[in-house]
């Protein structure tokens, strides 16, 4: 019996750039690499077909999307896509919600993260009890900043839990209607 295990994701901490080492669209002596052929025009079919097939087998091609979306970078073929292809991951990048790079951002990795993953650390290093100082590390803030957070938190954790509360719970009964009796005291 084979077991395959899936290795976690490979987030790039602020500032690497280390990972285009890996990449299989930089040019070696044993590699040689046209970078042309990642900045097709739109009808040159065989190129983009071409730099899709070798963003294909590269080991670092998500970190090279996330790089791309990150950095507004808009021209080329990054991560396997084209820039047509990329646009609607650029207008909802803020809104990108991966948690694997949550989780590696709460055990301490320094990972870009959009506002939605940003307020995910936040009510995840809330849920494991992290201080305010560990989340101001984290996060790369003021303690008062996550200080504040924490608070939002707390108040937005302790409103869904109210609502949550009178949603599920019956409105109290009267002894008329526990009676079975109408509001007139007779039978209902």
């Amino acid at each position: 019996m084979t077991t395959t295990t899936i290795s976690p994701a490979h987030h790039r901490s602020l500032g690497d750039h280390t990972w285009q080492d890996q990449a299989v669209c930089q040019s070696t002596e044993y590699n040689p690499v046209d970078p042309e052929i990642f900045f097709p025009e739109p009808d040159e079919t065989a190129k983009i077909t071409a730099a899709k097939s070798l963003c294909g087998q590269c080991p670092v091609r998500r970190t090279c999307l996330d790089a791309a979306l990150e950095g507004g970078d808009t021209h080329g073929i990054r991560g396997g896509m084209t820039e047509e292809e990329r646009e609607p991951l650029h207008e909802n990048l803020a809104n990108r919600l991966d948690y694997s790079r949550v989780n590696a951002t709460v055990a301490g990795r320094d990972v870009h993260l959009t506002k939605a993953e940003r307020r995910a650390v936040v009510h995840a290093a809330y849920r494991h009890g992290l201080t305010q100082q560990r989340l101001a590390w984290l996060l790369k803030i003021t303690e008062e900043h996550a200080q504040k957070l924490y608070r939002e938190t707390r108040r937005a954790l302790r409103n869904r839990d109210l609502e949550q509360t009178t949603k599920t719970t019956p409105p109290p009964e009267t002894d008329g209607q526990r009676l079975g009796r109408d509001d007139f005291g007779t039978a209902a």
